[in-house]
């Protein structure tokens, strides 16, 4: 005798939810409160969320400006070098915290019906205030340093918006990704440490330019994201004569890379994480 179906599949929570406004809210909520409990505490406060990048800064200034002198030439080099530094300090918060963001929640997601996207949102989210916070001593040692204001600025903006995307998209991959497979992590910190060393952080491409097959080099480092947008930040924020992703490029054309890869990351993450959502829960 066969067996009969009655009534409809029950499915877990959705990724989205019934509205919209709920995951937004949800997601907010999120991450203001792990912002606040962050500094909860401490004397300190927001000063040591400031500490790590500008010791990984005055690291890196003293090695390659100081001793191997890779800034001759270069306007506003250490200025460009913290900006490098707090960009990728951004990407390395809000993905590293977002792999584990499923399972560190594991007593929510377990208990509670809501928008599973909100919790890996929320740890993007997070990583996005002290991006701003971050922000600010760059701006204040540019205006130390000479530079003024200028109408470039306006597109800054934008470049922030897509490395937030960037950093969204990889992060719903990772989080969801996690859950089944716990090598994502180890993995995917070993591929951070690689975008951080060719992505440009302390080098200009200048440099490479001048080696044996440089624009060889220079294009193919240019297809990693992070690095045409921090490309793409020097030039509109630090100074002009830091090169355009697309004017070090042998081809303006070879931006679509980068910018596929974004939006590859963006609405492959998001498809991977609605089909997976129903079953987080159960496979917890």
């Amino acid at each position: 005798m066969s067996a009969t179906r009655i009534g409809r599949e029950i499915k877990g929570p959705t990724a989205l939810g019934d509205d919209p406004r709920r995951l937004w809210r949800l997601a907010y909520t999120l991450a203001s409160t792990d912002f606040k409990l962050k500094f909860f505490g401490s004397v300190l406060g927001y000063l040591w969320q400031l500490m790590n990048p500008l010791m990984v800064f005055g690291v890196l200034f003293v090695v390659f400006s100081l001793a191997l002198r890779l800034d001759t030439g270069v306007k506003y080099f250490p200025v460009a070098l913290l900006l490098g530094i707090v960009l990728f300090s951004f990407v390395n918060e809000a993905t590293t915290q977002g792999v584990r963001s499923l399972v560190m929640r594991e007593s929510l997601v377990r208990k509670v019906d809501f928008p599973r996207l909100a919790v890996p949102m929320a740890s993007v989210m997070t990583a996005v205030f002290n991006l701003g916070l971050n922000l600010v001593p760059v701006l204040i040692f540019l205006l130390a340093s000479g530079a003024r204001p200028r109408l470039s600025w306006l597109v800054v903006p934008v470049v922030l918006a897509a490395l937030v995307l960037f950093a969204f998209g990889t992060t719903m991959v990772l989080s969801i990704a996690f859950v089944r497979f716990r090598d994502i992590e180890p993995i995917w910190t070993v591929v951070l440490q690689v975008m951080f060393y060719s992505s440009g952080v302390f080098f200009t491409f200048d440099t490479i330019a001048e080696q044996d097959n440089g624009q060889v080099l220079i294009d193919i480092l240019l297809c990693n994201p992070f690095a045409a947008i921090l490309a793409w930040m020097r030039h509109v924020f630090v100074d002009p004569s830091w090169q355009a992703p697309w004017e070090a490029a042998s081809s303006p054309w070879l931006m679509a890379v980068p910018a596929g890869l974004v939006l590859v990351a963006l609405i492959g993450g998001f498809l991977l994480f609605r089909a997976q959502a129903p079953r987080v829960a159960e496979e917890l």
